[in-house]
Protein backbone atom coordinates (compact mmCIF):
# COMPACT_ATOMS: atom_id res chain seq x y z
CA UNK A 1 0.00 0.00 0.00
CA UNK A 2 1.23 3.22 -0.91
CA UNK A 3 2.19 5.84 1.65
CA UNK A 4 0.12 9.12 1.73
CA UNK A 5 1.76 11.45 -0.02
CA UNK A 6 3.07 14.67 2.56
CA UNK A 7 3.81 18.40 1.61
CA UNK A 8 2.22 21.17 0.20
CA UNK A 9 -2.15 20.67 -0.06
CA UNK A 10 -2.96 20.61 -3.48
CA UNK A 11 -4.32 23.71 -4.07
CA UNK A 12 -7.77 24.66 -5.23
CA UNK A 13 -9.42 24.55 -8.49
CA UNK A 14 -8.97 27.28 -10.46
CA UNK A 15 -11.61 29.69 -11.46
CA UNK A 16 -13.93 28.72 -13.91
CA UNK A 17 -14.27 32.40 -15.41
CA UNK A 18 -11.85 32.42 -18.67
CA UNK A 19 -9.20 34.19 -18.58
CA UNK A 20 -9.31 34.42 -14.85
CA UNK A 21 -5.73 34.04 -13.69
CA UNK A 22 -3.84 30.60 -12.46
CA UNK A 23 -1.69 30.00 -9.34
CA UNK A 24 1.68 29.58 -11.38
CA UNK A 25 1.17 32.64 -13.91
CA UNK A 26 1.68 33.08 -17.55
CA UNK A 27 3.51 35.25 -19.75
CA UNK A 28 0.83 37.20 -21.60
CA UNK A 29 1.27 40.98 -21.53
CA UNK A 30 -1.38 42.44 -20.51
CA UNK A 31 -2.26 45.37 -17.84
CA UNK A 32 -3.76 44.48 -14.96
CA UNK A 33 -5.42 46.31 -12.43
CA UNK A 34 -5.53 44.77 -8.75
CA UNK A 35 -8.21 45.94 -6.45
CA UNK A 36 -7.59 44.18 -3.28
CA UNK A 37 -9.87 43.71 0.07
CA UNK A 38 -12.28 41.75 2.06
CA UNK A 39 -15.12 42.02 -0.06
CA UNK A 40 -17.08 41.54 2.94
CA UNK A 41 -19.64 42.16 1.12
CA UNK A 42 -18.69 43.07 -2.82
CA UNK A 43 -20.90 45.60 -4.19
CA UNK A 44 -21.46 47.90 -7.04
CA UNK A 45 -19.51 50.60 -5.82
CA UNK A 46 -16.27 48.33 -6.24
CA UNK A 47 -17.48 47.54 -9.67
CA UNK A 48 -17.67 51.49 -10.29
CA UNK A 49 -14.50 51.58 -9.05
CA UNK A 50 -13.19 48.82 -11.62
CA UNK A 51 -15.12 50.08 -14.56
CA UNK A 52 -13.62 53.64 -14.04
CA UNK A 53 -10.09 52.05 -13.93
CA UNK A 54 -10.51 50.02 -17.28
CA UNK A 55 -11.61 52.98 -18.96
CA UNK A 56 -9.35 55.83 -17.54
CA UNK A 57 -6.48 53.59 -17.11
CA UNK A 58 -6.58 51.70 -20.18
CA UNK A 59 -5.81 48.65 -18.35
CA UNK A 60 -6.97 45.24 -19.74
CA UNK A 61 -8.30 43.90 -16.90
CA UNK A 62 -9.16 44.39 -13.47
CA UNK A 63 -8.69 42.01 -10.84
CA UNK A 64 -10.64 41.56 -7.28
CA UNK A 65 -8.30 40.18 -5.11
CA UNK A 66 -10.50 39.02 -2.23
CA UNK A 67 -8.16 38.28 0.82
CA UNK A 68 -8.65 35.26 3.02
CA UNK A 69 -7.86 37.48 5.98
CA UNK A 70 -6.66 41.32 6.27
CA UNK A 71 -4.23 41.49 8.87
CA UNK A 72 -5.88 44.97 9.83
CA UNK A 73 -9.41 44.05 10.59
CA UNK A 74 -11.23 42.12 13.35
CA UNK A 75 -12.23 38.63 12.58
CA UNK A 76 -15.60 39.54 14.19
CA UNK A 77 -18.45 40.17 11.84
CA UNK A 78 -16.18 38.93 9.05
CA UNK A 79 -17.97 36.49 6.81
CA UNK A 80 -16.55 33.28 5.71
CA UNK A 81 -14.06 33.26 2.66
CA UNK A 82 -16.00 31.62 0.15
CA UNK A 83 -19.10 33.78 0.68
CA UNK A 84 -17.42 37.07 -0.18
CA UNK A 85 -15.84 35.51 -3.24
CA UNK A 86 -19.06 34.75 -4.29
CA UNK A 87 -20.09 37.89 -3.95
CA UNK A 88 -17.18 39.54 -5.84
CA UNK A 89 -18.04 37.07 -8.53
CA UNK A 90 -21.74 38.49 -8.30
CA UNK A 91 -20.56 41.97 -8.61
CA UNK A 92 -17.81 41.28 -11.57
CA UNK A 93 -20.58 38.92 -13.34
CA UNK A 94 -21.53 40.47 -17.00
CA UNK A 95 -18.12 42.12 -17.44
CA UNK A 96 -15.75 39.71 -18.64
CA UNK A 97 -12.34 42.26 -17.80
CA UNK A 98 -13.33 42.33 -14.06
CA UNK A 99 -12.61 38.71 -12.62
CA UNK A 100 -13.12 37.46 -9.03
CA UNK A 101 -10.02 35.21 -7.78
CA UNK A 102 -8.95 33.64 -5.35
CA UNK A 103 -5.49 33.95 -6.23
CA UNK A 104 -4.41 35.91 -2.75
CA UNK A 105 -5.55 32.80 -1.12
CA UNK A 106 -4.48 30.04 -2.88
CA UNK A 107 -0.57 32.12 -2.77
CA UNK A 108 -1.16 31.49 0.79
CA UNK A 109 -0.34 35.51 1.15
CA UNK A 110 -1.86 37.99 3.71
CA UNK A 111 -0.28 40.96 3.41
CA UNK A 112 0.01 43.06 0.08
CA UNK A 113 3.32 43.46 -0.49
CA UNK A 114 4.01 39.90 -0.56
CA UNK A 115 0.95 39.78 -2.93
CA UNK A 116 2.59 41.94 -5.52
CA UNK A 117 5.74 40.25 -4.91
CA UNK A 118 4.72 36.82 -5.99
CA UNK A 119 2.53 37.85 -8.74
CA UNK A 120 5.69 40.13 -10.97
CA UNK A 121 7.62 36.68 -10.56
CA UNK A 122 4.76 34.36 -11.70
CA UNK A 123 3.23 36.93 -14.22
CA UNK A 124 6.47 38.84 -15.41
CA UNK A 125 5.34 40.09 -18.27
CA UNK A 126 2.33 41.72 -17.29
CA UNK A 127 2.08 45.39 -15.98
CA UNK A 128 -0.02 45.73 -12.75
CA UNK A 129 -1.52 48.64 -11.14
CA UNK A 130 -3.07 48.99 -6.86
CA UNK A 131 -5.97 50.53 -6.75
CA UNK A 132 -6.97 51.73 -3.74
CA UNK A 133 -9.68 54.08 -2.17
CA UNK A 134 -8.48 57.90 -0.54
CA UNK A 135 -8.90 56.15 3.26
CA UNK A 136 -6.59 53.42 2.39
CA UNK A 137 -4.10 55.86 1.03
CA UNK A 138 -4.49 57.71 4.72
CA UNK A 139 -3.66 54.43 6.29
CA UNK A 140 -0.93 52.71 4.61
CA UNK A 141 1.97 53.31 6.32
CA UNK A 142 0.56 50.57 9.08
CA UNK A 143 0.84 47.93 5.85
CA UNK A 144 3.83 45.89 5.88
CA UNK A 145 6.91 46.94 3.81
CA UNK A 146 4.15 50.20 2.79
CA UNK A 147 7.07 52.00 1.03
CA UNK A 148 8.32 49.12 -0.76
CA UNK A 149 4.51 48.85 -2.32
CA UNK A 150 4.93 51.86 -3.93
CA UNK A 151 8.46 50.93 -5.90
CA UNK A 152 6.68 47.89 -6.88
CA UNK A 153 3.52 49.18 -8.83
CA UNK A 154 2.07 52.16 -9.72
CA UNK A 155 -0.92 53.14 -7.48
CA UNK A 156 -4.41 54.68 -8.72
CA UNK A 157 -6.22 56.36 -5.57
CA UNK A 158 -9.70 56.57 -5.73
CA UNK A 159 -11.86 59.69 -3.68
CA UNK A 160 -13.66 58.62 -0.74
CA UNK A 161 -15.89 61.49 0.61
CA UNK A 162 -14.27 62.73 4.33
CA UNK A 163 -10.72 61.16 3.38
CA UNK A 164 -9.43 63.08 -0.02
CA UNK A 165 -7.84 66.25 1.00
CA UNK A 166 -6.57 64.34 4.16
CA UNK A 167 -4.68 61.70 1.99
CA UNK A 168 -3.28 64.16 -0.26
CA UNK A 169 -1.62 66.00 2.67
CA UNK A 170 -0.62 62.22 4.11
CA UNK A 171 2.39 60.60 5.36
CA UNK A 172 2.85 59.07 1.88
CA UNK A 173 1.49 61.81 -0.35
CA UNK A 174 3.98 63.70 0.82
CA UNK A 175 6.69 60.97 0.77
CA UNK A 176 6.21 60.47 -2.92
CA UNK A 177 4.74 64.56 -3.94
CA UNK A 178 6.81 64.17 -7.18
CA UNK A 179 6.05 61.10 -8.62
CA UNK A 180 2.44 62.44 -8.34
CA UNK A 181 0.70 62.09 -11.97
CA UNK A 182 -2.28 64.85 -12.64
CA UNK A 183 -5.60 63.06 -13.09
CA UNK A 184 -5.53 65.00 -16.59
CA UNK A 185 -2.62 62.20 -17.39
CA UNK A 186 -3.86 59.22 -15.27
CA UNK A 187 -3.92 57.26 -18.25
CA UNK A 188 0.35 57.43 -18.20
CA UNK A 189 0.34 55.68 -14.95
CA UNK A 190 -0.38 52.01 -16.69
CA UNK A 191 3.00 52.73 -18.06
CA UNK A 192 5.27 54.88 -15.40
CA UNK A 193 8.14 53.52 -13.46
CA UNK A 194 7.50 53.22 -10.24
CA UNK A 195 7.08 54.93 -7.78
CA UNK A 196 3.95 56.95 -9.80
CA UNK A 197 0.61 57.40 -8.36
CA UNK A 198 -2.46 59.65 -9.43
CA UNK A 199 -5.87 60.02 -8.24
CA UNK A 200 -9.38 58.73 -11.07
CA UNK A 201 -12.01 61.39 -10.25
CA UNK A 202 -15.09 59.55 -10.55
CA UNK A 203 -18.32 59.72 -9.43
CA UNK A 204 -19.34 58.81 -5.52
CA UNK A 205 -20.81 55.81 -5.40
CA UNK A 206 -22.91 55.59 -2.11
CA UNK A 207 -22.57 51.79 -1.35
CA UNK A 208 -20.69 50.70 1.47
CA UNK A 209 -20.15 47.13 2.64
CA UNK A 210 -20.12 48.79 6.38
CA UNK A 211 -23.85 49.51 5.58
CA UNK A 212 -24.74 46.39 3.78
CA UNK A 213 -23.84 44.65 6.80
CA UNK A 214 -25.90 46.90 9.18
CA UNK A 215 -28.77 46.27 6.92
CA UNK A 216 -28.68 42.41 6.97
CA UNK A 217 -27.96 42.51 10.95
CA UNK A 218 -30.69 44.71 11.82
CA UNK A 219 -27.99 46.53 13.70
CA UNK A 220 -28.11 50.25 11.57
CA UNK A 221 -26.87 53.22 13.78
CA UNK A 222 -27.62 56.09 13.47
CA UNK A 223 -26.65 58.04 10.21
CA UNK A 224 -24.13 61.36 10.66
CA UNK A 225 -26.17 64.38 9.26
CA UNK A 226 -24.33 67.18 7.66
CA UNK A 227 -23.63 70.08 9.59
CA UNK A 228 -26.05 72.37 7.50
CA UNK A 229 -29.42 71.38 5.15
CA UNK A 230 -30.06 74.64 3.50
CA UNK A 231 -32.49 75.45 0.35
CA UNK A 232 -31.16 75.91 -2.69
CA UNK A 233 -31.55 79.73 -2.71
CA UNK A 234 -30.01 80.19 0.69
CA UNK A 235 -27.14 77.96 -0.55
CA UNK A 236 -26.34 80.05 -3.47
CA UNK A 237 -26.58 82.84 -1.61
CA UNK A 238 -24.41 81.67 0.84
CA UNK A 239 -21.94 80.93 -1.79
CA UNK A 240 -22.17 84.38 -3.52
CA UNK A 241 -21.24 86.07 -0.07
CA UNK A 242 -18.05 83.51 0.37
CA UNK A 243 -16.92 84.36 -3.15
CA UNK A 244 -17.10 87.79 -2.68
CA UNK A 245 -15.51 87.62 0.78
CA UNK A 246 -12.30 86.13 -1.32
CA UNK A 247 -12.59 88.26 -4.17
CA UNK A 248 -12.30 90.64 -1.37
CA UNK A 249 -8.89 89.39 0.17
CA UNK A 250 -7.86 89.54 -3.59
CA UNK A 251 -8.32 85.32 -3.96
CA UNK A 252 -7.29 84.31 -7.76
CA UNK A 253 -9.36 82.17 -9.99
CA UNK A 254 -12.04 81.40 -7.94
CA UNK A 255 -14.30 78.57 -9.24
CA UNK A 256 -17.63 77.19 -7.77
CA UNK A 257 -18.28 73.91 -8.51
CA UNK A 258 -22.03 72.43 -7.61
CA UNK A 259 -21.41 68.79 -7.02
CA UNK A 260 -25.13 67.77 -6.38
CA UNK A 261 -25.55 64.04 -7.41
CA UNK A 262 -21.56 63.82 -7.87
CA UNK A 263 -20.56 63.70 -4.15
CA UNK A 264 -22.79 62.92 -1.09
CA UNK A 265 -20.67 65.24 1.57
CA UNK A 266 -21.36 68.58 0.24
CA UNK A 267 -23.64 70.59 -2.49
CA UNK A 268 -20.75 72.77 -3.49
CA UNK A 269 -17.29 73.35 -3.23
CA UNK A 270 -15.30 76.90 -3.53
CA UNK A 271 -12.08 76.42 -4.88
CA UNK A 272 -9.57 79.58 -4.89
CA UNK A 273 -6.03 80.15 -4.54
CA UNK A 274 -3.53 82.60 -2.96
CA UNK A 275 -0.16 83.71 -3.31
CA UNK A 276 1.25 83.04 -0.11
CA UNK A 277 0.87 81.11 3.26
CA UNK A 278 -0.30 84.40 4.97
CA UNK A 279 -2.85 85.45 2.68
CA UNK A 280 -4.47 81.60 2.62
CA UNK A 281 -4.31 82.05 6.72
CA UNK A 282 -5.90 85.31 6.61
CA UNK A 283 -8.60 84.42 3.35
CA UNK A 284 -9.27 81.44 5.90
CA UNK A 285 -9.91 83.15 9.16
CA UNK A 286 -11.95 85.46 6.88
CA UNK A 287 -14.46 82.78 5.66
CA UNK A 288 -14.51 81.51 9.56
CA UNK A 289 -15.66 84.55 10.82
CA UNK A 290 -18.24 84.52 7.90
CA UNK A 291 -19.68 81.18 8.45
CA UNK A 292 -19.79 81.32 11.91
CA UNK A 293 -21.98 84.72 11.78
CA UNK A 294 -24.17 82.65 9.55
CA UNK A 295 -24.30 79.84 12.07
CA UNK A 296 -22.58 77.36 10.54
CA UNK A 297 -20.50 74.93 12.41
CA UNK A 298 -17.07 74.93 10.41
CA UNK A 299 -13.93 71.77 10.28
CA UNK A 300 -11.07 73.67 9.22
CA UNK A 301 -8.23 71.40 7.97
CA UNK A 302 -4.36 73.25 7.09
CA UNK A 303 -4.63 76.34 8.94
CA UNK A 304 -0.94 75.47 10.01
CA UNK A 305 0.06 74.81 7.27
CA UNK A 306 1.17 77.23 3.91
CA UNK A 307 0.06 75.92 1.20
CA UNK A 308 -3.74 74.36 1.48
CA UNK A 309 -6.41 75.25 3.86
CA UNK A 310 -9.49 73.08 3.74
CA UNK A 311 -13.36 74.63 5.23
CA UNK A 312 -15.69 71.95 5.64
CA UNK A 313 -19.36 73.40 6.44
CA UNK A 314 -21.41 70.84 5.49
CA UNK A 315 -23.30 72.11 2.14
CA UNK A 316 -20.02 74.11 1.18
CA UNK A 317 -16.46 72.89 1.34
CA UNK A 318 -14.02 75.83 0.39
CA UNK A 319 -10.13 74.56 -0.74
CA UNK A 320 -7.71 77.35 -0.27
CA UNK A 321 -4.45 76.45 -2.52
CA UNK A 322 -1.47 78.04 -2.99
CA UNK A 323 -1.04 78.24 -6.82
CA UNK A 324 1.51 75.42 -7.89
CA UNK A 325 -0.41 72.84 -5.00
CA UNK A 326 -3.42 73.56 -7.05
CA UNK A 327 -2.02 72.94 -10.05
CA UNK A 328 -0.20 69.63 -8.83
CA UNK A 329 -3.44 67.75 -7.59
CA UNK A 330 -5.98 69.45 -9.92
CA UNK A 331 -9.28 69.17 -8.00
CA UNK A 332 -10.62 70.69 -10.49
CA UNK A 333 -10.38 67.48 -12.90
CA UNK A 334 -11.38 65.22 -10.44
CA UNK A 335 -15.14 66.76 -10.99
CA UNK A 336 -15.06 67.63 -14.54
CA UNK A 337 -13.97 70.97 -14.83
CA UNK A 338 -11.07 72.82 -16.70
CA UNK A 339 -7.97 73.98 -14.60
CA UNK A 340 -8.03 77.95 -14.21
CA UNK A 341 -6.91 79.14 -17.38
CA UNK A 342 -7.52 76.24 -20.07
CA UNK A 343 -10.84 77.57 -21.06
CA UNK A 344 -11.92 80.46 -19.58
CA UNK A 345 -10.05 83.70 -18.79
CA UNK A 346 -8.74 84.15 -15.60
CA UNK A 347 -10.41 86.31 -13.13
CA UNK A 348 -14.10 84.38 -13.96
CA UNK A 349 -16.17 82.75 -11.66
CA UNK A 350 -16.93 79.85 -13.14
CA UNK A 351 -20.12 76.96 -12.28
CA UNK A 352 -19.69 73.53 -13.04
Amino acid sequence: MTAPRRGRPRQPALPAKPGAPGTWGDRRRVRIGLLGGSFNPAHEGHRAIAETALKRLGLDSIWLLVSPGNPLKPARGMARFHRRLASAREVAAGNARILATDLEARLGTRYTFDTLRRLRVRFPRARFVWLMGADNLIQIPRWQCWRRIFRLVPVAVFPRPGFTRAALVSRAARLFRSRFIAPVRAGALRSAAPPAWTVLPMREHPASATAIRERRTGLSRPRRRRAVALPEAALDALVKRIVARLEDDKAEEVVVLDIVGKAAFADRMVIASGLSGRQLKAMAEHLLDLLEAEGLGVRAEGLAGSDWVLLDAGDVVIHLFRPEIRAHYALEKMWGVSLPGEEIPPGDVRRA
